[in-house]
């Protein structure tokens, strides 16, 4: 008999690899053997393939079935390869056609019924076989809207391995089947989040919108109730909608966390808010068998938000170090090293104390000095100084209730306009540079020619950098923030007054 032959994919992050899938059917006594280093859930598709194809009614034949996935070398995870095994084996078995199998690249777990599963991370699975050359992907009708998102792709959506033998050529007749589908997308809150709800802090919101016009990270520091959470929230309003490239690397990441896109790519920077008590795999990515990206990797072109910044354990956020200078996650296994996108805005918000009162006006704290060192000390100091902005807010007094009430409050689309102006005013400056914004551009370039301030107007960072009270990092990120207040008051390049309200923003933690 012929040797059937296919091909899928193998994930590694977002990256994937051509997997071909070889399968012989000799005489000698009945088994089925999986060969090429599959894992735990793969090497169980042969029970899951056989019982299959007899529930559907294209048995396979009672003899050695050997099933190999090549490269050998090449470690696969996961269930996605049950049709293309399947299908493999069913041209051996010259129940489908061979030929017509080899030009179309199968996708999906089969049931024990013979009904195709979804699978996650469909899309970056069809855009990997589409850049290896691939223009036929046949995949579960439950995934069919999402790999139709990868452009010039014929997609082959199917309910069953009974379907699928019969588009390759079976002599079957069609038997209706109930598609498995995948659950629907949550529907997004029809309340949206306006910055005009936050009140009496025209300088936390000012802050705020500092940051969504560069790039910046942010600290935000306050007893409970001074309205970080609040701000956070309202970050993701005043960033820009993704283009396409971001757009597709954002709902590639949610389709390889398992979380439903619908059938169109969202253009809304994402909002990813963990709990202080997740691990550095919840956070930056990880677990057993595939790897599967954290909430730092959802949150790529998007906000990351930790509340409580202080309950986080220490090792957690250390691991953010290196993201937050290269924009990408690497996660190392013995055998391979998987990449994540990692250019999301940090956002941190802490209590002052453990009980959160030192500094508030309306309370007294009652924690001993040693306990506030130890409290904030659980934020590392390599880790604040990549925070651009580090901010205190304070609760607002009635006072201050019953002005911002007469007076007019900045809305986000009044400060996402400004935003969206700043930011173009940084991409004209940048142009022909590989970067985009003020918080991408390297301390090397700001201190270049090209960018270089003149010494009256850096004399306030300067001292500052003399005295200790900065680092050279800090120093450069107030240079950054410096340029994107700029960009803010439409200045063609910052002066003393911009640097000095840079720097309130990189020490305001401290004053």
């Amino acid at each position: 008999m012929p040797i059937g032959r296919t091909y899928a994919i193998s994930l590694l992050g977002l990256q994937g690899a051509v997997v071909e899938i070889e399968a012989d059917i000799s005489s000698n006594l009945p088994a089925f053997v999986l060969i090429g280093l599959p894992d735990a859930a793969l090497g169980e598709a042969k029970d899951r393939v056989r019982a299959a194809a007899t529930n559907s009614g294209c048995s396979l034949p009672g003899r050695k079935i050997t099933v190999n996935l090549s490269p050998a070398a090449l470690p696969k995870h996961g269930s996605g390869f049950d049709l293309g095994i399947a299908m493999a084996a069913l041209a051996a078995a010259g129940t489908v056609r061979a030929e017509s199998i080899e030009r179309v690249l199968h996708l999906g777990e089969l049931g024990l019924d013979g009904r195709l599963r979804p699978i996650n991370g469909i899309l970056p699975t069809v855009l990997a076989a589409h850049r290896a050359g691939f223009d036929r992907v046949m995949v579960p009708t439950g995934n069919a809207d999402e790999a139709a998102l990868v452009p010039g792709v014929t997609v082959i959506p199917v309910a069953s391995l009974r379907d699928a033998a019969i588009w390759h050529g079976g002599n079957f007749e069609p038997v209706p089947v109930e598609a498995l589908m995948r659950p629907l997308p949550a529907r997004a809150d029809d309340y949206p989040l306006d910055l005009a709800d936050v009140i009496g802090n025209p300088d936390a919101v000012e802050a705020l919108t500092v940051a969504a016009a560069g790039g910046h990270h942010v600290f935000f520091l306050g007893p409970p109730g001074a309205g970080k959470t609040m701000l956070a929230a309202r970050l993701p309003g005043l960033l820009p909608e993704l283009d396409a490239d971001a757009a597709l690397e954002v709902s590639s990441v949610r389709s390889l966390a398992g979380l439903p896109i619908g059938g169109r790519l969202s253009t809304e920077p994402p909002f990813e808010s963990p709990h202080h008590t997740a691990t550095a795999a919840a956070l930056i990515g990880g677990g057993s068998g595939q790897i599967r990206p954290g909430a730092a990797a959802r949150a790529a072109h998007g906000v990351l938000f930790l509340d409580e910044a202080p309950e986080f354990a220490s090792t957690v956020l250390d691991a953010l170090r290196q993201p937050l200078e290269s924009g990408v996650i690497s996660i190392h296994r013995a055998n391979a090293v998987a990449h994540f996108p990692g250019s999301f805005q940090l956002v941190m918000a802490a209590n002052p104390c453990p009980c959160g009162q030192y500094g508030a006006r309306d309370s007294e704290c009652t924690c001993p000095p040693n306990a506030r060192r130890r409290y904030l000390g659980r934020l590392s100091g390599p880790l604040l100084d990549r925070i651009d902005i580090q901010f205190r807010l304070q609760r607002i007094t009635a006072a201050q209730l019953r002005l911002a009430d007469e007076g007019a409050r900045v809305s986000t689309p009044l400060a996402r306009a400004r935003v969206l102006a700043a930011r173009g005013a940084a991409a004209s400056r940048l142009a022909g540079t590989p970067w985009r914004l003020n918080s991408q551009v390297p301390g090397a370039s700001l201190r270049g020619p090209g960018m270089r301030l003149g010494p009256s107007i850096t004399a306030s960072i300067d001292r500052a950098l003399e005295r200790g009270g900065i680092t050279m990092r800090g120093y450069d990120r107030v240079l950054r923030l410096a340029w994107t207040v700029a960009d803010l008051a439409g200045a063609s390049r910052p002066d003393a007054d911009h640097i000095g309200q840079a720097l309130y923003l990189r020490r305001a933690i401290s004053a």
